[in-house]
């Protein structure tokens, strides 16, 4: 079989908390080798949070942690030392790409900007990924990913008619990022692979979000108007939306939980179809919901009669009848249906490697299969520091007595 995508390739990870991780494991997820340099004086917040297997807090012990660092390695530097700099440096130096998601100029400030390191290395290829870029009147702002939601437009289309803004539900700014930046710096390979040279990449991970929402400021910009809010439904389409259904069987730590289904008639054909399945044939010649303009100008009642049908089926029950007529239909998944789900099980989608501290524990793996470059998940996310010496002395060419040297001095944690 043939080398992954990126074997030989070196990545040092200077990232943290979610967006420049993500960057990282897509990186490490298509065979490169990715170095996360880490600090005992300021652990990665990701390493405190939950869950924590068997419940039991610690730095190694976070799932957050352990899923976006799968494959990784880890070494703990004191950046705070001028020998931990000068050891980061080396490891830089010792890569083809850099990488983090720190605020603009931290880099520069620690003596790792990109003009400092092309200096030696000029093939080099670094990647900051700072919320809102290193130019700019917001370049001295930090930026968290849920703040990233209502500043990109999103949190304006997201919501029910006549209510207020909403959140999406989780981080959207983080991974968005992360999945633009590995983009990025597959490109900038490409380009060095071309030309031999390195370059800097400057990603805005605001902006990342921002063009992801099209649609709102295109509105703006050609018609004049703020999109409304309209819930789950669709301008076009009727019926569009997720629909009660029954509570799922059996309960989770003590308590119910809600179920429901997913919805979506394109055409009068469609509800015609949707229509026998849910056994009201008559409804298809209805003058209410004939044709899709009725079906929108009738679409709180075509809404009620479904749920009535919907509510008295559990989920996956409602979504078997519909896909069977044709329609398009299914359960919103809880993670406990994703976690048993057969289809994903049978593509291998999910990686079981046994961590050092938390024994085996499942995780998502690479969403893609590719047929002669493997990408797979080869090794479990590090424990803070475990690879300081195998790289320090494997990668960078320290002595023992070199190391214990920068351990005296505080350049290692």
């Amino acid at each position: 079989m043939a080398a992954p995508p990126l074997a030989g390739i070196r990545v040092a990870d200077f990232t943290w908390v979610w967006a420049g991780p993500y960057c990282t494991l897509q990186l490490g997820y298509l065979g490169a080798e990715v170095i996360r340099v880490e600090t005992r004086g300021r652990l990665c917040v990701t390493r405190h949070m939950t869950p924590m297997a068997d419940g039991k807090a610690g730095p190694n012990r976070s799932g957050y942690f352990n899923q976006y660092n799968q494959g990784k390695r880890s070494v703990s530097i004191n950046l705070r030392s001028a020998e931990g700099r000068a050891v980061a440096k080396r490891l830089a130096l010792a890569s083809d790409v850099v990488t983090n998601n720190f605020a603009a100029g931290v880099m520069d400030r620690l003596g790792l900007g990109y003009e400092e390191l092309r200096k030696s290395k000029p093939d080099i290829i670094m990647i900051t990924m700072s919320g809102f870029g290193e130019t700019g009147p917001l370049r001295d702002y930090v930026a968290y990913g849920p703040s990233q939601v209502p500043l990109s437009g999103l949190s304006a289309l997201t919501g029910y008619k006549d209510g207020p803004p909403l959140h999406v539900g989780f981080s959207y700014g983080d991974p968005n990022g992360g999945i633009h930046g590995a983009f990025a710096v597959l490109a900038a390979l490409y380009h060095r692979a071309r030309t031999g040279e390195g370059q800097f990449i400057d990603l805005s991970q605001w902006e990342a979000s921002v063009a992801m929402v099209a649609e709102g400021i295109l509105d703006f910009e050609m018609n004049g108007r703020e999109p409304e809010r309209n819930g789950n439904r669709d301008p076009w389409m009727a019926p569009h939306g997720v629909f009660r259904s029954k509570d799922r069987a059996e309960k989770v730590a003590g308590r119910d939980i809600d179920m429901w289904v997913s919805i979506a008639v394109e055409d009068d054909e469609h509800w015609r179809r949707l229509a026998g399945a849910i056994g009201r044939p008559e409804l298809a010649a209805d003058p209410r919901f004939a044709t899709l303009a009725d079906r929108k100008r009738n679409e709180d009642e075509l809404e009620t009669i479904i749920t009535q049908w919907t509510s008295q089926r559990h989920a996956r029950e409602a979504e078997e009848a519909l896909q069977k007529a044709g329609v398009a239909a299914a359960i919103l998944s809880t993670n406990k249906d994703l976690f048993e789900d057969p289809h994903l099980a049978g593509r291998d989608f999910f990686v079981e490697l046994e961590h050092p501290e938390v024994g085996v524990r499942r995780h998502t793996g690479p969403p893609w299969h590719m047929g002669r470059t493997p990408s797979e998940v080869k090794r479990p996310a590090p424990i803070l520091g475990q690879d300081t010496d195998e790289v320090l002395t494997g990668v960078l060419g320290y002595t023992g007595e070199e190391l214990e040297k920068l351990r005296a001095a505080g350049a290692l944690h």
